[in-house]
C-alpha cells in the first residue's frame, strides 16, 4: 500500500427532515442561488422545505440544470450569479446538478474563458464560491468529494476536473427524498456506484487490505440492496444504506495508497457526448468486456472479486474469472441496466467515433497502468455491441 494523504472537509448531515438544519450552515442573510434540474423538486416538497429552511437569506433560483450539465446552460448561470450579490450556491438535486454547481463556482470568480477550467483539468481555477448540496439522487458521490464532469455540446467534449476548493461546505443526505425516483434512475445509481467502486478496486494487490475489505463491503452492500430499491421503494433503510453507499464509492476514503483504473468511465462519457446515453448505462456496456479484455493483467483482483463478493471457489483460474464477469453483468441486468449497445439502439458507427474523441481529447493511455491503447479500446467497443 502506497504513501497517501487523505482530506476532505464536507459535512454530512444525514437523516430524514435534515434539510431544515441547512439553516445552522449558511451564514444568515447572506445571498443564495439556488440550483437545480427540472421540476421534481417542486414535486416532493423539497423544493418547499428547502425555501423554508432558508428564511432570512436573499434567495435567487436556477433551474433546467440537465442530466450531464452543459457548459451552455451553466454559463448562463455564471452570468447571473455575477450580476447578483451572491455569497454562496445551494445544488438541490443529483451528481449532474452539483457538478454543475461545482463549475458554476469555479468559473464565477475565473478570469478568463471558463472552459478552461475544464479543459486543463481545473488546474487554472484560482479560487472559488462556497456551496452546498441537497442530495435527491444517490449516484455519483459528486456530494462529497471535488471532482465534475461537464459536457460542451458545441465539443461533443464531456471531460472530468478536479480542485481542492471544491469540495461541498455540506450536503444533505435524506434518503426519504429517494422514494419517488424512477426505477430507470435507481438502476443507474446503483450501477453508477458500483462501478466507482470497482475503478478503484480492480486494479492489481498492494496489500491495501483494509481499502479491499471497504470495497469488498459496498459492493456487496450494492448487490444486496440494489434489487430491493425497485421491490420495495419507500423502505427506508433499504434507500439509506445506497445513499451511503454512492457517497461512500467516491469520496476518496476507499481510494487513497492503491491504484485506480477509470478507463471505463473515460470511455463511457465519450459514448455520452456523442450518443446521450445515460451514464451509467455506459458503465453497464463497458464494465463486463473491459473486465474480459483486461483479465489478465488484472488477474489476481478478479479471482479475489471473485471469490470475495461473488463466492464463486470452484474450477480454474478462468472459469472463475468469467463467472465473476457474468454474474456482474447479470446484477446489471437485474437492476434494469441493459448492457449491450444494442440494447439502446446503437451500432457499430460508435465505435470509431469513440476512439477519434478519445485521442482528440488526450486519452491515449487509460487504466491504472496507462496501458490501454486506441486501438484496444476500438476491440473491446466491438465486444459491446
Amino acid at each position: 500500500m502506497n504513501n497517501f494523504t487523505f482530506y476532505n472537509p464536507t459535512k454530512i448531515l444525514f437523516g430524514e427532515g435534515r434539510i431544515r438544519d441547512i439553516a445552522g450552515e449558511i451564514p444568515e442573510g447572506s445571498g443564495v442561488m439556488m440550483t437545480y434540474g427540472g421540476g421534481s423538486i417542486r414535486r416532493n416538497g423539497v423544493y418547499d422545505e428547502v425555501m423554508t429552511a432558508l428564511q432570512g437569506c436573499a434567495v435567487e433560483e436556477f433551474g433546467g440544470i440537465e442530466p450531464n450539465p452543459t457548459y451552455e446552460t451553466l454559463m448562463r448561470c455564471v452570468e447571473l450569479v455575477r450580476k447578483s450579490k451572491i455569497d454562496f450556491l445551494l445544488a438541490v438535486g443529483g451528481g449532474s446538478v452539483i457538478d454543475g454547481t461545482k463549475f458554476i463556482a469555479a468559473a464565477v470568480p475565473y478570469d478568463g474563458e471558463p472552459w478552461e477550467i475544464v479543459a486543463h483539468y481545473g488546474k487554472p481555477v484560482k479560487s472559488s464560491i462556497p456551496f452546498g448540496t441537497v442530495l435527491t439522487l444517490p449516484a455519483t458521490g459528486s456530494e462529497m468529494n471535488n471532482g465534475a464532469v461537464i459536457t460542451n455540446r458545441a465539443l461533443n467534449a464531456k471531460l472530468p476536473f478536479m480542485h481542492p476548493s471544491l469540495f461541498p461546505r455540506f450536503s444533505v443526505l435524506d434518503p426519504a427524498k429517494t422514494y419517488t425516483l424512477p426505477p430507470g434512475q435507481i438502476g443507474n445509481g446503483v450501477v453508477d456506484t458500483f462501478v466507482h467502486v470497482m475503478e478503484q478496486y480492480l486494479t492489481y494487490p498492494v496489500d491495501g487490505k483494509v481499502q479491499d475489505r471497504f470495497a469488498e463491503g459496498l459492493l456487496l452492500t450494492l448487490i444486496e440492496e440494489g434489487p430491493k430499491a425497485l421491490a420495495e421503494p419507500e423502505n427506508y433503510n433499504v434507500r439509506a444504506n445506497l445513499m451511503w453507499c454512492a457517497t461512500l464509492g467516491l469520496n476518496g476514503l476507499i481510494s487513497v495508497g492503491v491504484p485506480q483504473d477509470w478507463a471505463t468511465h473515460m470511455i463511457g462519457h465519450e459514448i455520452t457526448a456523442l450518443r446521450g446515453l445515460d451514464h451509467g448505462r455506459t458503465l453497464a456496456v463497458v464494465l463486463p468486456v473491459m473486465m474480459k479484455a483486461r483479465s489478465e493483467e488484472k488477474k489476481a483482483k478478479l479471482l479475489q472479486y471473485a471469490e470475495r463478493v461473488w463466492g464463486v471457489r470452484e474450477g480454474d483460474d478462468a472459469s472463475r474469472i468469467d463467472a465473476a464477469i457474468e454474474k456482474t453483468r447479470d446484477f446489471f441486468e437485474s437492476m434494469q441496466v441493459p448492457t449491450r449497445l444494442c440494447d439502446y439502439g446503437i451500432g457499430a458507427d460508435i465505435v470509431g467515433e469513440v476512439v477519434e474523441q478519445l485521442k482528440a481529447h488526450g486519452m491515449i493511455k487509460l487504466g491504472e497502468k496507462r496501458d490501454v491503447t486506441p486501438q484496444q479500446v476500438e476491440t473491446m467497443l466491438k465486444e459491446c455491441l
